[in-house]
Parts: structure tokens; sequence; C-alpha cells
């Protein structure tokens, strides 16, 4: 109990959150942390290796996925889809140079992040997911989330819904989602 409870407080995360990012809910959390229930070992050992990197990570200025995600859910309910693209293009890059020269704070995206609308958190779990690939390192569990279920295209001034689609990169397709190659390119 003492072990998780410093974890909980180590993430600087609410119980809800901190809960939802070891893929749990509240109430089962609560029951983890007053002893009425015994974690798993494992479950014991990846709250506290999260915690660690989500706090490392904070104290270096960088996000984790649940600052990540939220990034991108803040920006679509503020109606603004270009920005809203942009950030996941920018927060997909901050994630690149992450893998290549701070290894060891990868973990702080292995914490599942907070729902947003289903189509900017599929296009997050693709990003992320194809970024660890990139790096050789497993990606994390949340992001094995299943495909839209219909069709998600990225508008491109002058290309057709079927040049978009032929232009996408199958990692990309195979979620249901299409976004023309260029448009993945940034500065």
């Amino acid at each position: 109990m003492d072990r998780l409870n410093a974890a909980h407080a180590r993430s600087g995360l609410s119980l809800r959150r901190f809960a939802h990012a070891l893929g749990t809910d509240a109430s089962r959390f609560s029951a983890y942390r007053s002893g009425k229930i015994a974690p798993s070992a494992a479950f014991l050992l990846r709250a506290e290796r999260i915690a660690d990197a989500i706090s490392r990570a904070r104290e270096s200025r960088i996000p984790s996925s649940i600052d990540a995600v939220l990034a991108i859910g803040a920006a679509h309910n503020k109606g603004d889809d270009d920005w809203t693209y942009a950030l996941s293009l920018e927060l997909r890059d901050r994630l690149r140079d992450i893998l290549r020269n701070s290894t060891e704070l990868a973990e702080a995206w292995e914490a599942q992040p907070p729902d947003i609308e289903a189509h900017w958190k599929a296009l997050a779990a693709a990003f992320v997911s194809r970024e660890f690939h990139e790096a050789g390192l497993p990606a994390p569990r949340w992001t094995q989330g299943p495909r839209l279920a219909s069709e998600w295209i990225l508008d491109t001034p002058r290309l057709s819904d079927d040049q978009i689609k032929e232009q996408t990169p199958r990692w990309l397709a195979e979620r249901n989602i299409f976004i023309a190659e260029k448009d993945l390119v940034t500065a």
C-alpha cells in the first residue's frame, strides 16, 4: 500500500487520472491503496515505473502521453481541426526527439491517456506506435486500439479522397485513417 501510495504521489496526477493511466478504474485503484485488494506485483511495478517516468518527464518539461493527448483534446474542443492536426504533428515530433535523445523518458508514454474524440485519439495512437516502432521499442499497450469504425480522411486541398487514400502510408490506412504522405512532413 505504501509503495502504491508513494507512486501515486510521485505521478502528480489525480487519483482518477493515475488509475486510468494504469488501465484500471478509480474504485479498484482505491481498493488497492486501502489494502482491501492486493494488486499484482506486475501492477505495482508498472505503477512505480510509470509514476517515476511521468515525474522525470515533468521535471524535464517533456510531455507524457497524458499531456500530449490532453493537449490534442483541448485543441479539438476549441473547434480548430487544422490547429489540432498541427499540434498532433508537433507532439509526434517531440516524441521522436524523446525516443532519440532521452529514451529513459519513453516510459512516460506508456501511461494510458484520457479519452478524447475517437479520431484524434486514434491518430495519436498511430503516431506514438509508429515512433516507438521506428525507434526499435515496443509500442505502449494503449496504442494497440482498434481501427476506426469508419474512414477518416483528412482533407488536403487539390487532392480527391481517392488520391489521399492512394498517398496514405499503410500504417495509417490500417487504422482507417487517411492522410496524404505530404501532410505528414514537418519542417
